[in-house]
């Protein structure tokens, strides 16, 4: 009898049927197996079925049994502007009383009210203050999270943070994807000469993540290099120059696409070979199909419209029925969504987005995964992936989209090791749930 390290007992499994990504109907395809195991073994998972046909075929170290819980993938947030100093409550107040979020952009708001504070805020203030963010995504059933830079807007900045999403990487124990933002918007000391920041971004700054990825051993191709491309930032002419110096330079891809206006940057995408194309609120019919025809995951971002009190979303049945492999995230951010709940996105796009459940977890797992070129280790419970799984103390998955504000997981799993209600390592307070 083979032994193996640990046996998961639950009620119910549901996990994307696909290898992936998925696409179209392949979307809505969840396996779903009751009173359901998984047997895991040196952090990957070994097999899962039917407790009848698994609990009798394996001799486990340790044995978790979840009665009356779910256990899904552990989610997967693709897009996040997670290190940060302050918050922008003020300007949320300015929305409520009419303000748009390009005026406060214009008058100095926006991200550059966190530029500011980010500048002046230490490597360790960042880092406490990150960390205790990513408790939050824990508890949430996160397991693997995106973060971008994007608050410094300097050389020196930029790459303070691109050191503290290294070290929440190296901390754990969530899987951490880091991206290099440079190009979120033109800092105050440019204004009126776009052209010499996006010259400083080109010739200075991704060179210079260049030399600090070498240096700190980080293969560049785990980098994502990032673009704002939308009206009030960095034009499509712009935003090409800056991705494909990225992409000279070795980096992966990602782009802001259609957030507002649709400027090409979705077909930019598709052209660079980017692993997604993100928010897709103003994509028109004819971007979405070259989007399908691609590689290219559509992350969409409901949580930012809900953010920003709008009611137009990202057509997110559009995109599927147009063959998108589609993708959730939460855009955490302190000015527009400061959320860390997929489970919340799930909700949010099943009723504005078009999705159902069985799409929006495939969207939060599987697909996002790939989202990040990491499709092939996370993001769905398959022998041999990463056994990164999530436990909820709900009777079927389709409670993950159908209630909504109060969904926490009663465990995690991290390649498979409980990293959640309690953290072992000691350098982390204990987290209850």
């Amino acid at each position: 009898m083979p032994k193996v390290d640990l046996l998961i007992l639950a009620s119910q499994i549901a996990t994307p049927s696909q290898p992936g990504p998925a696409k179209g109907e392949k979307m809505g395809e969840i396996l779903v197996i009751a009173d359901g195991a998984i047997t895991i073994d040196d952090g990957l998972i070994v097999d899962l079925g039917p407790q009848k046909e698994i609990v009798g075929k394996y001799k486990a170290r340790q044995t978790l049994d979840f009665a009356g819980c779910t256990a899904t993938p552990g989610m997967v947030d693709p897009h996040t502007h997670l290190v940060f100093a302050g918050d922008r409550v003020e300007e949320f107040e300015l929305r409520l009383k009419g303000a748009t979020y390009l005026e406060i952009m214009a008058a100095g708001g926006g991200i550059m009210s966190t530029v500011r504070k980010t500048r002046q805020a230490t490597f360790e203030s960042l880092l406490e203050q990150a960390r205790k963010r990513l408790l939050s995504f824990l508890a949430s059933g996160t397991t693997t999270v995106e973060i971008k830079t994007g608050y410094g807007l300097e050389t020196e900045t930029e790459l303070k943070l691109m050191d503290v999403i290294l070290a929440l990487k190296n901390e754990g124990p969530l899987d951490i994807v880091p991206t290099f933002l440079g190009a979120h918007a033109f800092p105050e000391e440019f204004k009126g000469r776009p052209e010499a920041y996006v010259e400083l971004l080109t010739e200075e700054m991704l060179p210079a993540l260049a030399r600090w990825a070498d240096e700190r051993g980080v293969e560049r191709g785990k980098i994502f290099c990032d673009v704002f491309c939308d009206e009030g930032a960095f034009d499509l002419e712009q935003s090409a120059r800056v991705l494909r110096r990225a992409k000279e330079l070795g980096f992966s891809l990602k782009i802001h696409s259609d957030e507002f206006k649709s400027l090409g940057a979705t077909s930019l995408a598709v052209e660079l070979g980017a692993a997604s194309a993100d928010h897709l609120a103003a994509t028109p019919p004819q971007e979405a199909l070259k989007l399908a025809s691609s590689d290219t995951i559509g992350v969409i971002l409901p949580g930012t419209s809900f953010g920003l009190g709008q009611l137009h979303f990202a057509d997110g049945k559009g995109l599927i029925e147009k063959g998108v492999a589609v993708a959730l995230g939460t855009d955490f951010n302190p000015g527009t969504c400061w959320c860390e709940s997929m489970p919340f996105m799930m909700a949010l796009a099943c009723r504005y987005c078009g999705l159902y459940p069985s799409q929006a977890l495939t969207a939060s797992t599987l697909n996002a995964a790939y989202a990040l070129k990491l499709g092939d280790k996370i993001g769905s419970l398959h022998k041999g992936k990463q056994a990164d799984i999530a436990i909820w103390e709900i009777p079927d998955y389709r409670h993950l989209a159908y209630r909504f504000g109060t969904i926490r997981a009663k465990a995690v799993i991290k390649k498979g090791r409980m990293v959640y209600p309690v953290y072992p390592d000691s350098t982390h307070a204990p987290v209850h749930s």
